[in-house]
């Protein structure tokens, strides 16, 4: 049998242009002679969904959407997530499912068993686990079907499970089983998902399809979502497995795919045939990790400002590596007609920055203007002397008010241009609160507020490999915020070399202190930097939303209460 592995960038509610691409996708599929397509988890909706799960209208908006696909798409069976109403009289009222359906007919249905409410995950909140799954027999072929997280509940990915089930084994039964000429009660495992990408993870997902198809000496199929939902960037990266663990078929990654193959391969060792993970990501073999993470920043911020009606961006081009990089990603995300550089110099501005910014943007093709702040950081002398008498400047109230002044002028190009602001701060200066609120933390989407200043540093690197984009003495150069005389980031912070390993402990690896100073960083500088992370929660709380590509980003995926009284010991 013929499949088609069809990868979707939907737009979550808008169920027109996600039910056109689907009969799109289902009628290039049956003309290229596949039986089955399987799209992925929620593809009617787009995933996640969030409140408006809890909108009957937006409901009613689904079912006629998945009537229409059942009225126009004839001659091939088709897989694909949905939203179902809970038929029981109690529990949540929806199920996260899986419709098997073919000219006009529900064939089938599965709902999802584990529903994720961990990190960025909150699907309990609406839809109700299902029972266990059933194996399900589609034109001879017998399928075991499961949804995203139905697959994870495996000692490889965490050593204490987290559900009390594991719908895998509940469809195909214990692995044991499966010894010497004892048939599978399945022909193919089927996960569809909305898996969203973080760095690293793609490993951790082959290791557990290949050790489930192994096990259980079954060929696997997975579906995943791709394109930016908010925060969560989702890389696609379909794929099939045979029965020896090998991947025989890969779509592309952070981008759509359609890509097809024959089920008869996937039985037997077989040859791997299939693409490796980087393959269509540039600079794959100069540093895979960052080429990755440059595609989902990329593909995050596109998706970001055109499915939120815009079509051009705007953002505070300084001279400084943050801010060259943030246009970068701009500029490959929309073209780099659709963004401005705007460079707001101040009297602690040095020469080399607005030089290596007025290069940036001739490299890019970017537009570039410039609007010096002195003038308006001089009016406030007057305005505050009734509140500062005598006294000069306190000295964080100017370089505030600088950062506040960039702000304002660049909301209001804003507002004028009708272009997206782009924030432009990195995730070290956003854990310890090196930024100011209403100021540079300005704009509607922080494109590397999960991305640690040493990681930019790679990106950067990556990004010349071929040619200087970002000058090197952008590079090169000290960082510094140039709000006051000869000032540098260091003088104020420790080293990012040695600032973003402790952060990466304390955050993602959830060490304590003692734990980190353990691995020789100095205990006063271990202890300053949590301290510091926990007292600028509220600036996190206030900034705009940041592309996640790490296991644990600000934002949704990490609640912590502002009026907490811890203490980290």
């Amino acid at each position: 049998m013929k499949l088609a592995l069809i990868q979707i960038n939907p737009r979550i509610g808008d169920f027109r242009h996600n039910t056109e691409v689907i009969i799109d996708r289902c009628r290039r599929a049956a003309n290229l002679g596949c039986e089955l397509a399987v799209l992925p988890e929620l593809a009617i909706s787009g995933y996640p969904p969030e409140d408006l799960l809890e909108r009957p209208d937006f409901l009613a908006h689904h079912q006629r959407a998945l009537e229409r696909l059942l009225k126009e798409i004839r001659g091939i069976g088709v897989l694909c997530g949905a939203i179902i109403p809970n038929p029981a009289p109690t529990g949540k009222p929806l199920h996260n499912a899986a419709l098997l359906f073919a000219d006009g007919e529900i064939l089938a249905t599965t709902t999802k068993r584990l529903l994720p409410t961990y990190d960025v995950f909150g699907e309990s909140r609406y839809f109700e686990p299902g029972p266990p799954g059933k194996i399900i027999e589609f034109q001879g072929l017998r399928l075991a079907i499961t949804i995203c997280e139905d697959v994870w509940n495996h000692v490889i990915f965490t050593p204490h499970r987290p559900y009390h089930h594991d719908p895998v084994a509940e469809l195909l039964g214990p692995p044991a089983a499966r010894s010497g000429n004892t048939p599978a009660p399945a022909d193919l495992l089927v996960n569809i998902a909305a898996s969203p990408f973080e760095s690293g993870k793609t490993a951790r997902r082959e290791q557990i399809f290949q050790t489930i198809s192994r096990r259980y000496q079954i060929p696997l199929v997975f579906v995943n979502q791709v394109g930016g939902q908010d925060s969560l960037i989702f890389d696609g990266d379909s794929l099939a497995y045979n029965t020896d663990g090998r991947v025989i078929c890969r779509a592309a990654r952070f981008q759509e795919d359609l890509t097809v193959f024959a089920l008869p391969q996937a039985s037997g060792p077989g040859e791997e045939t299939a693409p490796s993970a980087g393959a269509n990501l540039p600079g794959a073999d100069h540093d895979l990790e960052a080429a990755e993470i440059l595609a989902a920043l990329v593909l995050g911020t596109g998706d970001f400002v055109r499915k939120c009606g815009f079509s051009q961006t705007i953002l505070g081009l300084s001279g400084g590596l943050d801010s060259a990089l943030t246009a970068v990603i701009a500029a490959q995300a929309l073209g780099p007609a659709k963004v401005l550089g705007l460079a707001l110099p101040s009297a602690y501005s040095a020469p080399a920055s607005q030089e290596d910014a007025r290069a940036l943007a001739a490299n890019l093709g970017l537009a570039y203007e410039v609007l010096p702040i002195d003038q308006v950081l001089a009016a406030y002398r007057p305005a505050l002397a009734p509140l500062l008498g005598d006294q000069s400047w306190p000295g964080l109230v100017e370089q505030n008010l600088q950062a506040r002044i960039r702000g304002n002028l660049l909301m209001a190009e804003s507002n004028r241009s009708g272009r997206l602001l782009l924030n432009t701060g990195n995730k070290s200066e956003l854990a310890v609160g090196y930024c100011t609120l209403y100021g540079d933390m300005c704009g509607a989407l922080a494109v590397l507020a999960d991305v640690p200043k040493t990681m930019v540093y790679r990106l950067a690197k990556l990004v010349n490999r071929e040619e200087e984009i970002i000058p090197r003495r952008t590079i090169e150069r000290p960082p510094s915020a140039e709000l006051a005389p000869g000032q540098r980031d260091d003088d104020e912070l420790p080293p990012y070399e040695v600032l973003d390993p402790i952060l990466q402990a304390y955050l993602e690896e959830q060490l304590e202190a003692a734990a980190i100073i353990q691995r020789g960083y100095p205990a006063t500088v271990v202890n300053e930097v949590i301290e510091r992370i926990h007292r600028n929660e509220h600036k996190r709380r206030q900034a705009p939303p940041g592309l996640k590509i790490s296991g644990k980003a600000f934002g949704a995926g990490r609640l912590y209460p502002l009026t907490a009284n811890y203490q980290p010991s």
